[in-house]
Parts: structure tokens; C-alpha cells; sequence
């Protein structure tokens, strides 16, 4: 309603300065071009016009914002996200054993063959066929050639080879990243062939998988 009774002001006043124009003949209009300032409408109340002016002020001070288009969002990679943890130590026994097995079985490959060995052995605890802890998994007789006993071979604890798989065993823990063998449980290395009768899922770097 305010808007409404403002915007008949202006109108009011604007036609009011016109009429003023017009009355004061050709030499008088001369006049009113060159003398600054509208000429004050006779018609309202002058606290209207004063508010009316007011506000048009108010508005031509307005500061419109400029537009800033968002950045887009960097798509994340394996690589990345190992890095982000290449400073994470491993939480217990349990990922111990698994970023063990996958150093042993498969620090020279890629990202995405580590994983891939990780991913298969946490299948292992989950399929109801095979021991349910991880180091059940990877201790279990006559399935790594790397376990000696009970135990590990030495790791080098600081070297990237070793920080690269504490990455992937948390990863792998987590389910941080999707692998292209979700449902593997078994593999063998590229260089042997076993004839196995079971579904073979893919070949992740030095390994072929299957279910």
C-alpha cells in the first residue's frame, strides 16, 4: 500500500512540474531549463514529497552485487586420496595384516592393483568361506607365499611403498573408494596359469581375479 501511495506521488508531481512548464510561456520556460532543481508540487503535503524523494534516493545508492560463478569441483582420483592419508598409521591388528599383505603381494603395481588385493581379501572375511578376520585371511595356510609362520617378512615402515599401502588398507577399511573387483575371491599373478574353473572378473595390474 506504502509503494502504491508513493508511486501516485511521484506521478503527482511529475505532472504538476509539467503543467508549472507549460504556464510559464515560451521565455519563462528559457528561464526554468537553466535554474536548477524540479519545481515543487502545490498538490501533496510536502512531508510526501519529501519522502518520496527520500526514497528515490535510497534506491539509486543500491549496490547490486556482482554475480561470481561458483568453481567447479576437482574430481577426486585414488591418487589423491592416498596422498591425503599418506600420513595415517595403521588403527590395529587387523589393518596391520592387510596393508602387510598388500605391500608383500602388490607394492610395485598401481593404486588401483592394490586396492584390488586389498578389496579381495576383506571379501574373503565376509563370504563365510574363509577365516573372518583379516589376519585369519592372510595367515591362513598355503594361500600367500609371502607369511613365514606367524609372521612377516621385514618392512621398510618408511618408505613409500609402506605408507602407500597403510593408505589403501584404510581405504579399502572404509569403502573410500569403489574397486573393480568388489566381488572377488581369489587371484592369482599374471605369469601363471592355473587353469582355474571359476568366473573370472578382471586383470588389475600383475593379477588376475576371480569369484
Amino acid at each position: 500500500m506504502r509503494t502504491k501511495f508513493l508511486t501516485a506521488a511521484v506521478a503527482a508531481l511529475s505532472i504538476t512540474s509539467f503543467g508549472a512548464f507549460v504556464a510559464m510561456g515560451p521565455a519563462n520556460a528559457v528561464w526554468a531549463s537553466e535554474t536548477p532543481g524540479p519545481v515543487e508540487s502545490k498538490l501533496l503535503p510536502q512531508s510526501v514529497v519529501e519522502q518520496a524523494k527520500a526514497e528515490s534516493s535510497d534506491l539509486s545508492e543500491i549496490q547490486i552485487p556482482e554475480t561470481v560463478e561458483d568453481e567447479a569441483p576437482q574430481a577426486r582420483s585414488l591418487a589423491g586420496l592416498v596422498s591425503e592419508l599418506s600420513d595415517v598409521d595403521v588403527a590395529d591388528r587387523g589393518e596391520e595384516c592387510l596393508a602387510t599383505a598388500v605391500y608383500f603381494e602388490a607394492k610395485s603395481e598401481s593404486l588401483d592393483g592394490q586396492l584390488a588385493v586389498a578389496q579381495t581379501i576383506l571379501n574373503r572375511t565376509r563370504s563365510g568361506r574363509f577365516p573372518e578376520s583379516i589376519c585369519g585371511v592372510v595367515f591362513q595356510p598355503g594361500q600367500f607365499s609371502f607369511v613365514r609362520g606367524n609372521g612377516f617378512p621385514p618392512v621398510v615402515r618408511d618408505s613409500r611403498s609402506w605408507k602407500n599401502a597403510v593408505a589403501i588398507a584404510h581405504v579399502a577399511l572404509n569403502d573410500l573408494w569403489d574397486s573393480t573387483v568388489d566381488n572377488a575371491l581369489y587371484f592369482h599373478a599374471r605369469r601363471v596359469s592355473p587353469g582355474w574353473r571359476m568366473q573370472r572378473i578382471a586383470a588389475v595390474g600383475n593379477h588376475v581375479f576371480y569369484r
